[in-house]
């Protein structure tokens, strides 16, 4: 008893530091929102990776990475589910953008960015998938690099050989230690890669895992001056909408998920050229993945199509 007492406490300690360094904000547009807000499960949170860069307004953002975190009943395992940036969709009106056909990662771009803009691409996820969603969090991705550096790299396997059109970088098969800087330069990689943007999601859907798990193996707790400037660089590279929820019973519910339990998900589609303009379109299995991720079949649906999903 005293010991999960300490643990509590401790626990209250770091979510009351993690939240003053944290922005909060209602990203989820109404219509995109779960009405509740208890912690049973299925539990679905969206994730928007932004791809802002020094100097860019907010209007001028696109959204790097779209990620449905799906958590299944027993909050034991969970699903990253990839939604393709080219993915052509139908956008509702917002943010002065009048609706219509477009890429689904212009979205947030036409929202305004920022709130308004995750505004805007949830109720395109939404009147896409049917999902709505349990809360939602805005990531920018560049701050992510502090975040890495503070764990002191991620270990990540790289596939197939890959050359960074940012910089003079190749990446080389086999598993290695990266730093914040090479990590995000190996995840924005897309271009002369087998699978196009496909390999892309899946290597963000690693880092995204590689980095619960080096957070799992460091002395954090023995570490309080390390473990501070952590808190701070996670909560500078986050806005967050919890649906009402606090902080610290999110944890709680979810400090069973382990690395090991995670799934890397592609949404099945395939590309299409349309006046010159490439796009991806979602096909017939698709519609049975939302589906899944809606109800609790996702395990079922993840056995049935292992085409499109990696063991992270």
């Amino acid at each position: 008893m005293l010991l999960a007492t300490v643990a509590v406490v401790g626990l209250r300690m770091l979510t009351d530091r993690y939240e003053s360094t944290m922005t909060r904000a209602e990203l989820l547009d109404p219509s995109a929102r779960a009405d509740r807000t208890d912690l049973d499960g299925p539990l679905n949170y969206l994730l928007v990776g932004s791809d802002r860069r020094p100097g860019d307004a907010g209007s001028e953002q696109r959204t790097d990475t779209i990620l449905i975190v799906h958590v299944p009943p027993g909050l034991r395992e969970g699903y990253l589910v990839s939604v393709p940036r080219d993915l052509l969709v139908t956008i509702p009106p917002g943010g002065g953008y009048p609706g219509g056909e477009d890429k689904i990662n212009t979205a947030y771009e036409y929202g305004g960015g920022g709130r308004p803009g995750a505004h805007l691409l949830s109720a395109t996820l939404t009147g896409l998938t049917g999902i709505r969603f349990d809360g939602a969090a805005l990531v920018d991705f560049a701050g992510l690099r502090n975040v890495i550096d503070l764990l002191g790299g991620v270990d990540m396997c790289v596939r197939a050989e890959v050359k960074s059109i940012h910089t003079d970088r190749v990446f080389r098969p086999g598993c290695q230690r990266m730093d914040g800087d090479q990590a995000l330069d190996y995840v924005r990689q897309r271009y002369d890669l087998p699978g196009g943007d496909y390999d892309r999601q899946t290597h963000q859907q690693q880092l995204l895992g590689a980095m619960l798990a080096q957070a799992g193996e460091t002395r954090l707790r023995t570490d309080p001056v390390r473990l501070h400037r952590l808190i701070g660089a996670v909560g500078g590279s986050l806005t967050l909408d919890t649906n009402g929820v606090p902080v610290e019973d999110l944890l709680l519910a979810l400090h069973g998920l382990a690395t090991d339990g995670l799934r890397g998900v592609q949404v099945p589609s395939y590309p299409q050229m349309i006046d010159q303009v490439s796009y991806v379109r979602l096909d017939d299995e698709g519609d049975g993945l939302f589906e899944a991720v809606r109800g609790s079949r996702m395990s079922e649906w993840a056995g049935a199509h292992p085409r499109w999903v990696t063991r992270l």
